[in-house]
Formats: C-alpha cells, sequence, structure tokens
C-alpha cells in the first residue's frame, strides 16, 4: 500500500466523524424539513448543531452558514448568483490561480455578458492588494481571491483584501477550502461577505460543504441557482443530507480543538520531509511561499524530470499528485495588464 501524500486532494474521514455520521444513515433517518413528528425534530436538532458547529470554527453566526454539496457548488453560488443579483454592475474581479472551481463559473460570466478581469499573482502564487485596489472600476460588483492556493499553498492576506473591497463598496469572496480547519479564520468582523469551504478537505465526508455568507445590512443579494422549496435560506433547495451535515459539524469540531497542535505537528513533518528531499534530491526546487503556507503543503519541482514519469515511478509507493490539472483561463476577458 502506497504511503498516502494527497490530503490537499481529500482527507480520509476521521474516525470520529464517522462515528457521529452512523446513526444519521440507520435509525436517525427522518427528514429534517419534517418536523411534525419526531423523526424530522431529532434530524432538524442535528443540522442545527452542526451548523453551529461550523459556525464556532470559522467565529460567525450559524445563520450566515448555508449547506451545499461542496466547495464547488458554494462558489458557483457566490459568483453566478451575487452576479447575477447585482444591481451594481457587471464587473468580476479573479486572478488567474484560482481553483477551476472560481475560474470556470467567471468563464460562465463573459458568455452572459459580464466583464471579467483577471489579476496576474507573484512568484508566490500570491495576489497584490494593490493590484486588487487598482482593478476595482465603479461597476465592480464582487472580488474573488482563494484563501490558500490548492497546488502551491501560499495564503492570501484575504482579511486586507476584504477591506479595500469594503471601502470600495464591493463584495467580497474567498474559496478558503484549503485553509478552514487548518489555519485561524475568524469572520466575526464581518469584511469577507462570502466564504467557500468543503468538508473533505478536513476529515470530514465528500460531497457536502458550506456558504458562509455574512448576515446584516446590507443585505446581500443572491439569485438562487436551484430553484425547489428553498430549504437554505431561499439561496440553495434541496433535501438536506442529513448525515453529511453532521460529518461536516463534526470534522468542524474537531479541527477547533485540535488546530493548534496539530498544524504545529504537521508543519514539523513538512520541514522534516523538505530537508530530506533537498539532502537526497538534485536540482530540487520548493515552490510557494517559504513560510506563508498552509501547514501541510509542500510543493516542488525537480529539474529535468518529467512529472508523470516520476508519479508512475513511484506509484506502489507514494500516492502523490502532479495538481489539479489547473491551466490559465483561455476564454476571453480584459486582463488586468491591459
Amino acid at each position: 500500500m502506497a504511503i498516502y501524500l494527497d490530503n490537499n486532494s481529500t482527507t480520509r474521514v476521521d474516525p470520529k466523524v464517522v462515528e457521529r455520521m452512523l446513526p444519521f444513515l440507520s435509525e436517525n433517518y427522518g427528514n429534517a424539513s419534517s418536523e411534525t413528528h419526531e423523526y424530522g425534530r431529532v434530524a432538524a436538532n442535528a443540522v442545527s448543531e452542526a451548523r453551529a458547529q461550523v459556525a464556532a470554527l470559522l467565529n460567525c453566526q450559524p445563520k450566515s452558514i448555508l449547506f451545499t454539496s461542496g466547495a464547488t457548488e458554494a462558489n458557483n453560488i457566490a459568483i453566478l448568483g451575487v452576479m447575477r443579483a447585482s444591481a451594481k454592475g457587471k464587473h468580476f474581479i479573479v486572478n488567474a490561480a484560482e481553483h477551476k472551481a472560481v475560474l470556470d463559473p467567471a468563464s460562465r460570466l463573459t458568455k452572459e455578458g459580464y466583464q471579467v478581469t483577471v489579476l496576474p499573482v507573484d512568484r508566490y502564487g500570491s495576489v497584490n492588494a494593490d493590484d486588487v485596489k487598482n482593478a476595482i472600476r465603479p461597476d465592480t460588483a464582487l472580488v474573488s481571491v482563494m484563501h490558500a492556493n490548492n497546488e502551491i499553498g501560499t495564503i492570501n492576506a484575504i482579511f486586507d483584501i476584504a477591506r479595500i473591497c469594503k471601502r470600495a463598496g464591493v463584495l467580497f469572496h474567498t474559496d478558503a477550502t484549503q485553509t478552514v480547519g487548518k489555519v485561524p479564520i475568524d469572520l466575526s468582523d464581518g469584511s469577507i461577505d462570502l466564504l467557500s469551504l468543503s468538508a473533505h478537505k478536513l476529515y470530514g465526508p465528500k460531497g457536502i460543504g458550506a456558504l458562509f455568507v455574512r448576515p446584516g445590512s446590507p443585505k446581500i443579494q443572491i439569485e438562487p441557482l436551484v430553484e425547489g422549496g428553498g430549504h437554505e435560506r431561499r439561496i440553495r433547495s434541496g433535501t438536506l443530507p442529513v448525515h453529511q451535515i453532521v460529518g461536516l459539524g463534526a470534522a468542524c469540531f474537531l479541527c477547533q480543538n485540535s488546530m493548534p497542535a496539530e498544524a504545529a505537528r504537521i508543519s514539523g513533518l513538512r520541514e522534516l520531509l523538505r530537508s530530506e528531499l533537498n539532502e537526497r534530491v538534485a536540482g530540487m526546487q520548493f515552490n510557494g511561499h517559504p513560510e506563508n503556507r498552509i501547514p501541510g503543503n509542500l510543493h516542488i519541482s525537480i529539474a529535468g524530470a518529467n512529472d508523470e514519469a516520476v508519479m508512475m515511478k513511484l506509484r506502489n509507493q507514494l500516492a502523490i499528485s502532479s495538481g489539479s490539472l489547473h491551466q490559465l483561463p483561455t476564454w476571453k476577458v480584459q486582463q488586468f495588464a491591459e
């Protein structure tokens, strides 16, 4: 069995999370929307508890958490839903190093007549806050900058960028899929308007995630992508998958209580691996920011080596990835350099 080194792609579900989920796959099988009987009330209470657990990890109000099928859907709701509902303008700002779960919705916007500005990143994959400030126009409705890059692990200064957007009267969204549960995130100051997350990146089950939508005034307008009951604040319809929601909540609870110690432990293992690789492999290059990065990420390049050949040679020893097939957008956009 190969050693698993692909946690940026997905994590193993923690046994304590599985234990918490199992009753909701058997005896507690009620529909959380059917609160006229005990089965439904048990399910609804479990959903409420999980919502509170997610909110506690992010230091926000439970009512600001909307459950989705994962970060991809959360990103789509945040980007397409906000832009389509916006009365401010039809201009969207993103950066070239985003995950395709953000770049593909941006591409969709261009086909619908919206204008998209794609910002560059520096050699570490970081977005410059001044670039964001300079790209904002009177008709800019939304800016989206990921918290940490899913491939090279660099953490962006999202709170600085969010405050720039706030002063300009522009909504700010961040895809925090790689950071929730790994580094502290405090949403209590209201600077971040929307945040996406996914359970399977933090020892929870696949198929469940959440979108944080800042509560309060002015209310964030979001056009639903799917109609059919309006289960989650009339933004995201569909019968709630109680067992998965319970799993997400349990994973957030575990991360909240173990995050500082785990971050230190995993960072230490990462640095040990970096040191050993540096000593044993010639032509090694370490990518991403050397310090401002998520604990468990180590991204390397080997001069003269083909990534597919290396992975094929090591397939029985190491489970590793060469990335998420990320490519810069080829669709027609207004580039920042213009």
